[in-house]
């Protein structure tokens, strides 16, 4: 699993490493089960503080995508079906909000919109 840091993204270093293992783990590039590195291994690689990334496992393990075995480790938690719609949703409802804003500058109303997503999406 590789995880790149961005410095010059303005998005804060814990937040980088909580959203790629996030999308590694919703995308099935790491199993559930599978031991995450280690806080301590994976500041070493990232050349961080150890405390930046415990708060990107803190974060992940509060939203239900590791867990920790004490003395063992981080591990992916078992894929939860609601939560990843839930996720899904979110997103939805993000790009949702981008597209009322440009359709709005473009002076597109609903009807319009929905005729778009029809033909995007092959409906007739």
């Amino acid at each position: 699993m590789n995880i790149f840091i961005n410095n010059r993204s303005g998005v804060p270093i814990y937040e980088q490493i909580y959203t790629q293992i996030k999308n590694h783990i919703i995308s099935g590039a790491v199993c559930e089960d599978e031991m995450l590195p280690s806080i301590r291994n994976l500041a070493k690689d990232l050349r961080i503080s150890v405390i930046t990334t415990k708060r990107a496992y803190d974060e992940l393990e509060r939203e239900g995508f590791v867990y920790t075995v004490a003395g063992k480790g981080c591990f992916v938690a078992p894929k939860n079906t609601q939560l990843l719609r839930e996720e899904n949703l979110r997103k939805i409802e993000d790009y949702m909000q981008k597209i009322s804003v440009l359709a709005g500058s473009c002076n597109l109303n609903e009807n319009e919109i929905i005729e778009m997503y029809k033909l995007i999406s092959g409906e007739d």
